[in-house]
């Protein structure tokens, strides 16, 4: 499962990088996804917002049994 997380966060990766942020997989774990917001996204206020709209929608769509991505 943590490897097809990996690869789904690897395609959101390019248009994060694109405006200077970057995030990194920490681990999967009773249905959370970890991330590390890295870069401009660390910093950015609208980081909670690309956690949530931007990389949980897409995690949760391809996968059912994510509940939720928690930012590390």
């Amino acid at each position: 499962m943590e490897n097809e997380i990996r690869d789904a966060i690897e395609k959101v990766r390019p248009f994060l990088q694109r405006d200077g942020g970057d995030v990194e997989f920490m681990g999967y774990e009773d249905g959370i996804v970890k991330v590390r917001l890295q870069g401009a996204c660390s910093g950015c206020p609208g980081a909670q917002m690309t956690l949530k709209m931007v990389i949980e929608r897409m995690l949760r769509e391809q996968f059912p049994e994510v509940k939720g991505v928690e930012g590390v």
